[in-house]
């Protein structure tokens, strides 16, 4: 059912991934932006385990979806801030 549209390694060795949440050819289509620390081994994307999504968006297609995630999926700061938005103060 997810697939994952766009996925890159951090520095540190974390993994931002944009993951569509809608059946594939589902519209609107749902996507989040996650941050996977424990991406190797049987912990990883293909074991069911889902990282908590930092940003969510619905769009038309998968380009519109990722068009709208990518500026905060690409860049380390903006990761770094979606995760203190994340977290409890």
């Amino acid at each position: 059912m997810s697939e994952v549209l766009y996925e890159r390694l951090m520095p540190e060795g974390a993994v931002v991934r944009i993951r569509r949440l809608t059946p594939d050819g589902g519209t609107p289509v749902r996507a989040v932006i996650e941050v996977d620390r424990r991406d190797s081994g049987p912990r990883g994307v293909n074991a069911g385990r889902r990282p908590p999504p930092l940003m969510a968006v619905e769009g038309d297609s998968d380009q519109g979806v990722v068009a709208a995630l990518l500026p905060f999926a690409e860049e380390d700061a903006a990761v770094a801030r979606l995760m203190a938005q994340r977290s409890p103060v």
